[in-house]
């Protein structure tokens, strides 16, 4: 029999399992704090999304991968803006793309399919809190006013980093949590379309300007757009305090990013206009009560963007979720302590992986030696594919666990570490002689 399900906030994850626990034959209500997204401009605030392997499976699982497909643009490459010069990177060895999706575009459709298989939406009702022992939601207008209670059999809190039922969670005892942010803040500026509608650069690219202490990233939109972000320090000399006039803007542009600057005919309005968001790390355990309460996404696990790899997450964590009630189907308690437990581990370990993957961003794609050791691998990973899969390829274009990517990685790096210092390296990358000394470095670290 069909339970009664509140999944708290309707973002991409909470949508995507109200769509999923509804083809499962319960009743599942979404509650929204705010407006129906449908009505919402997204612009200012929303990072692009890259959709890979691990969204799309999920999405296949329920139906919506052909249907999303259709709102995104495969990208196949970093391309690299150098003041001189532009350079690219190919992300997969085997020809693999990241796909370029809106999230407001994206959400906003999600709404629109949950609706059609049932879910039903219920917007402007804020929770205020939890009665996680007997399924309560308690809402109102305001939070100073008389609250209701809502009964659900069970309770998601799909509500993002700051999550509202996660709170009610933090109350109980031994009850783990840590947030952190990067120093680094972000704004989101645009590269518009040309006048007949066309790409002003390659579409079928992840494009990134790499400067060390900032960077600015750019991935295309349908329209022919592009959504850019620059990611910039708080404070300091190069930060979005020092940088706010017309005069400063125009020459910090000028000065890093003057291919970009010459394609945004609009960046000093949207600079000045559009807010500077902040980037948090959240991690917690337990994510569960009983068989009444679970959080899921950036309710349990927000990471910083860099790895591309938050919606992806949060994807697996339904797809996971769903296995688990699926091998479990009258035992929710133990379904969802089984899925916490599977979950927290990979999640712990995508977060170090997207924290890691900001330095590599800014810092090492301007790297010749970066560049090199990249090649390197992935000449001997096409070459021998049982041998090795470059970390970017494990985390998102294999279906392999968060926690072991880390892991292997963590070891293949330790290996490239020791080719990188053989002597003439930029000459002698390509010899039978580095190859086979790779293979017996492999051979000498068999655990992987």
């Amino acid at each position: 029999m069909g339970k009664s399900i509140a999944i708290v906030g309707s973002g991409l994850v909470g949508t995507v399992l109200a769509i999923a626990l509804k083809q499962q034959g319960h009743q599942v209500f979404v509650y929204e704090k705010g407006e129906d997204i449908r009505t919402l401009d997204f612009s200012g605030r929303s990072i692009n999304l890259a959709l890979s392997e691990r969204g799309w499976k999920m999405l296949k699982r329920i139906g919506l991968e052909d249907k999303v497909r259709q709102f995104g643009i495969p990208m196949y490459q970093r391309a690299i803006h150098h003041i001189e010069k532009e350079e690219k990177q190919p992300y997969g060895i085997h020809g693999e793309a990241i796909w370029a999706v809106s999230r407001g575009g994206l959400n906003k459709k999600l709404v629109d399919w949950a609706e059609e298989v049932g879910v039903q939406f219920v917007f402007n009702t804020p929770i205020w809190s939890l009665d996680i022992k007997k399924g309560l939601l308690y809402t109102s207008e305001y939070e100073h006013q008389e609250w209701k209670a809502i009964q659900h059999d069970v309770i998601f809190g799909a509500d993002g980093a700051y999550s509202k039922v996660r709170s009610r969670l933090q109350r109980r005892s031994r009850f783990e949590y840590q947030q952190s942010y990067l120093p680094i803040a972000y704004k989101e500026l645009v590269i518009p379309a040309k006048e007949q509608g066309t790409f002003a650069m390659d579409e079928n690219s992840f494009h990134i300007w790499p400067r060390k202490d900032f960077m600015l990233i750019a991935l295309p939109n349908m329209d022919g757009s592009f959504t850019c972000t620059l990611f910039m320090p708080y404070e300091g000399e190069v930060s979005f305090d020092a940088i706010q006039s017309e005069r400063e803007i125009h020459h910090f542009f000028q000065t890093n990013f003057p291919d970009a600057l010459q394609l945004m005919p609009d960046l000093l309005e949207l600079y000045q206009a559009n807010p500077v968001n902040s980037l948090v790390t959240t991690t917690c355990f337990p994510w569960v009560y009983k068989d009444k309460v679970a959080l899921i996404g950036d309710a349990a696990h927000a990471v910083v963007p860099f790895y591309g790899q938050g919606l992806n997450a949060g994807l697996e964590d339904v797809d996971v979720l769903l296995d688990c009630l699926v091998s479990e189907p009258d035992n929710w308690e133990k379904a969802l302590d089984v899925y916490q437990h599977s979950r927290k581990v990979n999640a712990d370990a995508i977060a170090e992986l997207s924290y890691r993957n900001f330095k590599e961003m800014s810092e090492q794609t301007a790297n010749p030696l970066f560049l090199l050791r990249k090649k390197i691998e992935s000449k001997f990973a096409k070459k021998y594919p049982d041998l090795w899969l470059p970390l970017y390829d494990r985390v998102t274009f294999s279906k392999g666990s968060y926690q072991e990517a880390l892991a292997i990685g963590d070891k293949q790096a330790k290996i490239m570490d020791v080719i990188m210092t053989a002597e003439n390296i930029e000459e002698r990358w390509d010899s039978l002689e580095i190859e086979e000394h790779l293979k017996q470095l492999i051979n000498e670290n068999r655990g992987f």
